[in-house]
């Protein structure tokens, strides 16, 4: 199988999990409000066995507010007068509430991450002309200084060898000088 064949049957496999996601998101939509259960997103998402993010996407967000606002529009039994909240639906209510503050939290961070990361790849791009510029600066001169040092190093070497002649000579010369020294000084004892 070529690449190209293996990623098309790839995109396929995604599109067929995607387009299961979303069925099961909106009939586990229809079992809620068929059972009259608050519906939320997290409560959609936990029901179809998906992630949450799903739920705000564009086609399922938008039947999850639709379901909210029908049920809001049907007015719920009130309780007897004098008769308590059932505990066992308010602490259910707690949960899905707190599981919703989760995942929303949860989503929060990883929007805040994506953000920071975006900001940081724009902040790269800004810079990075000057950048590009700067180090080809710096390898001229660091050429420049190589070559100059490489002068340096050519005269120094040349200047050594000079100096060397000229001890040479300063010591031909003294020696030169005892010489005729101890000849006039024999000479005129």
């Amino acid at each position: 199988m070529g690449p190209g064949l293996a990623s098309a049957v790839l995109a396929q496999a995604r599109r067929r999990d995607s387009l299961d996601k979303r069925q099961r998101v909106l009939e586990a939509l229809a079992a809620l409000e068929r059972d009259g259960q608050k519906i939320s997103h997290a409560a959609v998402a936990r029901t179809a066995g998906v992630p949450t993010w799903l739920t705000y996407t564009d086609g399922i967000r938008e039947h999850i507010h639709s379901a909210r606002n029908r049920q809001t529009r049907t007015p719920a039994t009130p309780p007897l007068p004098g008769s308590a909240p059932n505990p066992a639906s308010l602490r259910a209510e707690l949960d899905l509430a707190r599981e919703e503050i989760k995942d929303l939290r949860q989503e929060r961070d990883r929007l805040n991450n994506a953000l920071r990361h975006q900001l940081g790849q724009q902040l790269d791009a800004l810079h990075a002309p000057d950048l590009a510029s700067r180090i080809d600066e710096l390898t001229r001169d660091n050429h420049q200084l190589a070559d100059q040092l490489q002068q340096a190093t050519e005269e120094n070497t040349a200047l050594r060898d000079h100096l060397t002649g000229l001890e040479d000579d300063l010591a031909a010369a003294r020696t030169s000088l005892r010489r005729m020294m101890r000849t006039e000084n024999t000479t005129t004892q």
